[in-house]
């Protein structure tokens, strides 16, 4: 398939890069010191199961790409309409756009943007960029992937690739579900720049992120969303099941780039106002990372 990516980051350069060297015709659409590494060495990918430069295309914006049968967006959620508006015009009707997004809202925004169905996608992977053009692979890879006309053969096409994939009839879960997980982590991981594994023997986090959970498990049921009880569980047996992981706020955080804390925490405060749900913990956690990024002189856009 002619694939391009959207957001050569992390999560991009995974999923572009597994797809690759599964023999499928990947450009990546990035930021210029991973373009230029790209187009000069390809783009190297280091999972636990294979390291090796892959022969790849990369571009700094998406104006001189040939119309894709598959776009994965994996920008962040910040540049979500940046994004769309890159898009818009260069899509034929079959083209499938995938949003690997962190958030609950990409997929609506960026179809409001291109005109243009939009599939929400979950991600499950712990990934860095380690350098310019190098992706690093520590976990996990599976997607969730939302209904649509297109979604089996989709998600055959990945499978083939080697990515774990299901078709999650309630999306709205799966992506409330990966939000939580996010509110309970990444400010955290970010401000103190600990990797998960350690997080929870701090004295006192258990208790920060149990609230965080509980905070945004009530205002996604408040948005009619069924989140089961058992999350909270699986939520604090991660740090043992990746315990090297920094989350993507932490390495924005580490690289100077504003982090995505109003699309996740945020996300969960402004939403929890409109309803009448309080949430002073997650609100805590959105405050400490903009000090954090204030503190590093970091602009928003």
């Amino acid at each position: 398939m002619q694939i391009a990516v959207v957001g050569a980051g992390a999560v991009g350069c995974y999923y572009g890069g597994v797809l690759l060297r599964a023999g499928h015709d990947v450009t990546f659409i990035g930021r210029q010191p991973h373009v230029d590494a790209i187009n000069a060495h390809g783009l190297l990918l280091d999972t636990r199961t294979f390291s090796g430069r892959l022969p790849a295309k990369a571009a700094t914006d998406a104006t001189a790409l040939a119309p894709p049968e598959l776009v994965l967006v994996c920008v962040k959620s910040a540049d979500t309409e940046q994004a769309g508006r890159s898009l818009a015009g260069r899509l034929l009707p079959e083209t499938s756009v995938l949003s690997l997004q962190n958030g609950v809202d990409n997929a609506p925004r960026l179809s409001a943007v291109t005109g243009h169905a939009v599939i929400p996608v979950v991600v499950y992977v712990g990934s860095e960029m380690a350098g310019p053009g190098h992706v690093r692979h520590h976990g996990g890879g599976d997607l969730a992937i939302g209904p649509s006309a297109a979604s089996e053969a989709l998600a055959q096409t990945l499978a083939a690739a080697g990515i774990g994939i299901t078709i999650a009839d309630d999306i709205d879960k799966t992506l409330w579900s990966k939000l939580i997980i996010n509110c309970a982590f990444n400010a955290l991981s970010a401000v103190a720049g600990i990797s998960y594994g350690p997080m929870l023997e701090v004295e006192g986090t258990r208790d920060v992120v149990t609230r965080a959970v509980l905070e945004a498990t009530a205002v996604a049921r408040a948005c009619g969303v069924s989140i089961g009880d058992d999350l909270l569980a699986h939520i604090l047996n991660i740090p043992a099941i990746m315990p090297n992981q920094m989350s993507s706020t932490a390495q924005d955080l580490a690289r100077g780039k504003p982090s995505e804390i109003d699309f996740l925490n945020g996300y969960v405060v402004r939403k929890g106002a409109e309803l009448g749900i309080p949430t002073p913990t997650n609100h805590a956690l959105q405050v400490m990372v903009k000090l954090t990024e204030r503190g590093k002189g970091m602009s928003r856009k």
